[in-house]
């Protein structure tokens, strides 16, 4: 059971979701913390340890700089996200699926752990791209990560296209970069119709992703959220915790698929 108590008791969230004809969930970082995979902004968030980090993230300095590029390669083969796991949470996430009506689950994160932990691609929308595929820039080749990194392992600091030559980075949304638009209207559209929306392990405080749950709330649905720091939100939730996901998630699913 979580450890951290929730502002509404357990079964009546899960009541909320048992009735509802609509769920929306929302994750960002904090849900993959528990697979060992470092969030960006928070104490130990690997921009706040490294604030120079930031930069290969941002499309200016990452178009613009070499040396940026070749950094972001070597932190690409170094990542912990290859050897991650999907955790308890994102498991839970899966299931809640087969016994509630999640319409849309939309994720902020680019690991893959949703699609490893079983939740249907149909209803995934990763918002922020994923780091699984390498992308050009300039063209619209496309193409396994893991074989781009065999070239920089090889030694290509900086490897360029193999269709026409232009500049490669990971098919995730840089700073700078525009979302998908496809994938922005789909949530965008669910969040209007939901009754209820789940934010997991976000922060609420990176758009367009964090308008979701105000076009949630100004259609009259219900708001949870779970994060470990406070939000922006918090005030306008219907219910808050601060517990670990991986604790919380499974136990509020149990309690949904008990009755």
């Amino acid at each position: 059971m979580p450890t951290d108590p929730v502002s509404e008791p357990l079964d009546t969230i899960a009541a909320w979701l048992r009735d509802a004809r609509s769920i929306v969930i929302l994750t960002g970082a904090g849900i993959s913390t528990e697979s060992g995979i470092p969030d960006f902004r928070g104490p130990n968030g690997v921009w706040t340890k490294n604030p120079a980090a930031e930069k290969t993230a941002t499309l200016q300095h990452y178009v613009g700089d070499p040396e940026v590029r070749k950094l972001a390669w070597q932190n690409r083969i170094s990542s912990d996200i290859w050897a991650a796991e999907p955790n308890a949470g994102h498991h839970a996430l899966a299931e809640l699926a087969r016994v509630a009506n999640v319409e849309m689950l939309v994720t902020q994160n680019v690991d893959g752990l949703h699609r490893a932990a079983g939740s249907d691609p149909d209803r995934l929308v990763e918002i922020h791209g994923t780091v699984h595929f390498a992308k050009c820039l300039a063209c619209d080749w496309r193409g396994p990560m893991e074989e781009t990194l065999d070239r920089v392992r090889a030694g290509e600091e900086d490897p360029a296209c193999v269709e026409c030559g232009g500049m490669l980075k990971s098919a995730t949304i840089s700073f700078g970069e525009n979302l998908v638009a496809e994938g922005l209207e789909r949530a965008q559209r669910a969040a209007a119709t939901c009754d209820v929306f789940l934010a997991l392990g976000t922060t609420l405080g990176v758009y367009p992703a964090a308008a979701l749950p105000e076009i949630a709330l100004s259609s009259g649905a219900r708001l949870v959220i779970v994060n470990a720091q406070e939000t922006p939100f918090d005030r306008y939730a219907d219910a808050v915790s601060r517990a670990n996901l991986g604790d919380l998630l499974p136990a509020l699913v149990a309690e949904v698929a008990a009755d």
